[in-house]
């Protein structure tokens, strides 16, 4: 049995930045990766769909010409050349992360399936072997409904979708989470028609309802249909398309569509590894049980990413990987200082950073509110992208902002801003003296504060 100083099960984006620090102490490493290199991020997940999010905008700015004083004539979409655009970004970081594991000197890469067969051992192939530290980074994978028929129907997650070379002519989407409202806006603006069916009577029911609203509001404009308070019951697939049935009011219907996409969550992908031969321990949704330092009940044996269930994004993966660098190095970070942050890719999008108004009201704390609407920003209008508004929520005793949410143009980077600021503990008098560059659309972020006021709950 070979021995190795540091294992990596998994080549998620906490992979990379682990093996940036790792590689350069000279220690024998080995990464395993049954699949594609890169994880869901670089395959499936930010990369390829953020490349279709700039190819939909530029088709959808095309539209609008005659508001910005051109015309275009007859917008034609290519859709191989959008996928083969998204294929070129994608494989392009796929296969130079590969290189970079068959390269390096001292990393052995396994491209098949790693199974601990004991706490710090693992079987991968053909062959055993065992590590001082290891590092668990399989993610996560998208969750099926289960309901009658579907596996007879050919459905489609969101690597399935990617991997679609016709453009479908009627996608249904079931569920309007963060998953669903960017692929419903996307495929709309690429002129499939679109159904979004949501069990619930918000869309991505984690955000305030005043957000909720009008990313509806946007997607309605654009002719997404969407069906709330919506169970799918059913479904099949014959000639004609696959059909869904709902139950909406105790009353059942079905619609029928040429695709249909399951956008309802995630699972861990935490049971085909063989955990059940260490000590290491998972949540009852199967994410595995971590400390604030990302280290399982095993010690030296760490989960990073996705599968630990701390965070659901690239940038919580990435930080879980410094805050295990920071435990073996003599660092100080942990999983309970970070701040919660990211974004909607939607268009216009939505950061959000800290708490959620419903949240802050729900914390016991004495919440000040402060909006402001794209409206009124004057950049926001020589731009046309008067959608949306900025909210700060602020902490009365302290000064501090506790959560902030920024629907609009550029609020995926001006969110930022907000999340340097929480970091820091810079309070609101400070912040809003600050003098920012004209015209920008941050730059009225601190004068929407003159308007701040008691946040009242809304029954």
């Amino acid at each position: 049995m070979k021995h190795y100083d540091h294992i990596i099960l998994g080549t998620g984006q906490a992979t990379g930045t682990l093996l940036g620090k790792l590689i350069a102490t000279g220690d024998s490493i080995a990464v395993i990766e049954k699949g594609k290199v890169g994880g869901s991020c670089v395959n499936y997940g930010c990369t390829p769909t953020k490349t279709l999010v700039a190819s939909a905008r530029a088709i959808h700015l095309a539209r609008r010409g005659d508001e910005f004083g051109f015309k275009t004539g007859e917008l034609t979409i290519d859709y191989p050349t959008i996928r083969a655009r998204m294929n070129q970004i994608r494989n392009g970081n796929s296969n130079g992360m590969r290189k970079w594991l068959e390269t390096t000197e001292n990393i052995d890469f396994y491209p098949v399936k790693g199974s601990f067969i004991g706490d710090k051992v693992l079987q991968v192939g053909d062959t055993q072997i065992g590590g001082k530290n290891i590092y668990i980074n399989t993610g996560t994978r998208p969750r099926i409904p289960n309901i009658e028929g579907v596996d007879g129907v050919n459905w489609l997650d969101t690597a399935s979708l990617l991997d679609k070379t016709e453009l479908p002519k009627h996608l249904i989407i079931v569920g309007g989470g963060y998953i669903g409202v960017e692929f419903a806006q996307v495929y709309r603006r690429f002129g499939s028609k679109v159904t979004l069916i949501q069990l619930g009577n918000q869309l991505m029911p984690r955000e305030d309802g005043d957000i909720a609203a009008v990313v509806d509001e946007i997607l309605r404009e654009e002719g997404v249909n969407i069906v709330y308070n919506a169970k799918a019951v059913s479904t099949k697939e014959d000639s004609s398309g696959i059909h869904l049935t709902i139950q909406k009011d105790d009353v059942e219907e079905t619609i029928t569509g040429s695709d249909i996409l399951f956008a309802i969550g995630r699972i861990a992908n935490s049971d085909q590894i063989g955990l059940e031969h260490t000590a290491i321990s998972k949540s009852d949704r199967g994410f595995i049980d971590v400390d604030d330092y990302c280290q399982t009940a095993v010690e030296g044996v760490y989960a990073l990413g996705d599968v630990n269930g701390k965070g659901a994004f690239t940038h919580t993966s990435v930080n879980d990987a410094e805050i295990v660098l920071d435990k073996l190095f003599g660092g100080v970070r942990s999983i309970s200082q970070r701040i919660p942050v990211y974004a909607l890719f939607t268009d216009p999008p939505l950061g959000r950073v800290g708490m959620s108004e419903k949240e802050a009201l729900a914390s016991g704390k004495k919440v000040l509110k402060a909006t402001y609407p794209l409206s009124r920003i004057g950049r926001a209008k020589e731009m046309a992208e008067t959608k949306g508004f900025a909210k700060l929520l602020v902490d009365a005793e302290t000064d501090l902002i506790i959560g902030g949410a920024i629907l609009g143009i550029n609020g995926d980077e001006i969110i930022n801003m907000f999340a340097a600021i929480m970091h820091s503990g810079i309070p609101c008098k400070n912040y809003r003296r600050v003098v920012l560059v004209h015209p920008t659309v941050s730059e009225l972020m601190p004068w929407m504060l003159d308007g701040i006021k008691e946040a009242i709950p809304i029954n």
